[in-house]
């Protein structure tokens, strides 16, 4: 099969779908190894990019997605009539960024960080489809982990978890940024 015929099929797979597909799943199909399978959907995701198309591939923890490009929203949300993209609280972001980055973690690890209840934060979370169970900590009680989901990282725009940035250059953005002044624009 030619390059093209598998970016064919690979196309129409991630279309009719509708949702993540796993590698595996698309190697299969192709009757590929994931490698080279890998290549091939990366090489369409490029192409789409290159050629400023209305749909991207989104890599989401060994799957692929297809979307649409983040430029063409307004005219997509405005078709669908989606409702407006909610912003999230400051609360929700701190409670999200624990758990991004310490997951697997329970609510009182989280209340702990946070010296604040974590009961809404979370619930809100979990009904955002942004966290999820993650299992039991085998502790007393069995206290519920927490992680985060492929919807967290199609929010964030990243491919995995992995791709968060590290809590050090985040101290050092944040040391550079303490003497900063903020103007209105």
């Amino acid at each position: 099969m030619k390059i093209e015929e598998m970016e064919s099929v690979v196309e129409a797979m991630l279309f009719v779908s509708g949702k993540e597909v796993a590698l595996g799943d698309i190697a299969n199909a192709l009757n590929m190894d994931k490698a080279t399978t890998k290549a091939v959907v990366k090489a369409l995701s490029e192409k789409y990019i290159q050629q400023k198309r209305g749909i991207r591939i989104v890599e989401l923890e060994n799957s692929f997605q297809m979307c649409s490009a983040p430029e063409c929203f307004e005219y997509v949300s405005t078709l669908c009539k989606l409702p407006k993209q909610q912003f999230m609280t400051q609360p929700l972001l701190e409670t999200l960024s624990i758990i991004a980055y310490r997951q697997p973690v329970t609510k009182s690890q989280i209340e702990e960080i946070r010296g604040v209840s974590a009961e809404h934060a979370v619930n809100r979370l979990l009904e955002k489809g942004l966290i999820m169970e993650a299992g039991r900590l085998d502790a007393p009680g069995k206290p519920i982990l927490f992680g985060t989901t492929n919807e967290f990282l199609r929010y964030f725009g990243l491919s995995s978890a992995k791709d968060l940035p590290s809590l050090e250059n985040l101290d050092n953005i944040n040391a550079g940024l303490a003497g900063e002044e903020y103007k209105e624009v």
